[in-house]
């Protein structure tokens, strides 16, 4: 812990942010790894249960059903199964609308991560030139303002110094990167996938008789 103050401490104050940025990153791309697992977005078998209750004329109860479900899955599927028995356009308009909405949930808080990765470097950046101002500065001083022998040491150490915020802000904003591009391939994956399962139900739906959404027994709502 002393060796990490000491370490936060030479790289001056914009170490706070770039540690900051450092947990928010990480906190954010365990969060949405969570909010993405495929099963809470997409439930395979919930999802096989509504479909054989479209293939058995019954989509009023996979409505009632599907509006128990907190899935993003369910919410798409539930705005094709309003429109049961309607133009197979209309279906698919539906599917479209509420499923661009869903993905965006999906999405939310990724765009975090980018701007991360973007601005962590340029804080490491600022930092350097700051302390390398800094550097100079001390050279100067130690100079007096005429020609003479600079001390190795110190102007070393205070490059050393002036480094540390560019090496911590790419140490980073290069995982925050990359989390952020497998975030955003993990959000078009799943937005493909329910795409799928809603080319799936859309003729299902369009040959389906128009009802409304029942009332289902407890052990039938539980499956």
């Amino acid at each position: 812990m002393n060796e990490l103050y000491e370490f936060l401490k030479q790289g001056g104050v914009l170490m706070i942010p770039i540690l900051a940025f450092s947990v928010v990153a990480l906190g954010v791309f365990f969060e949405r790894l969570w909010a993405l697992r495929p099963g809470a977005v997409i439930p395979r078998d919930f999802l096989g249960l509504v479909r054989r209750k479209v293939i058995d004329d019954k989509a009023g109860e996979a409505l009632t059903l599907c509006e128990g479900n907190r899935s993003a899955a369910s919410a798409v599927v539930a705005s094709g199964l309003r429109y049961a028995g309607r133009p197979r356009e209309v279906i698919k308009e539906a599917f479209e609308e509420v499923g661009r909405i869903e993905v965006t949930h999906l999405g939310r808080f990724v765009e975090v991560m980018g701007t991360i990765a973007a601005v962590a470097p340029l804080l490491g950046l600022l930092g350097t030139v700051v302390g390398m101002i800094e550097v100079f500065r001390t050279v100067v001083a130690e100079v007096g303002g005429q020609a003479g022998p600079v001390n190795p040491a110190s102007l070393a150490n205070g490059i050393w110094a002036a480094l540390m915020t560019t090496a911590a802000g790419l140490s980073v904003a290069i995982p925050a990167f990359l989390g952020y591009k497998y975030l955003l391939s993990r959000v078009d994956r799943l937005a493909i996938e329910m795409e799928e399962v809603c080319l799936d139900l859309l003729d299902l739906l369009a040959d389906a008789p128009a009802v409304e959404p029942v009332t289902l027994g407890k052990g039938e709502a539980a499956r």
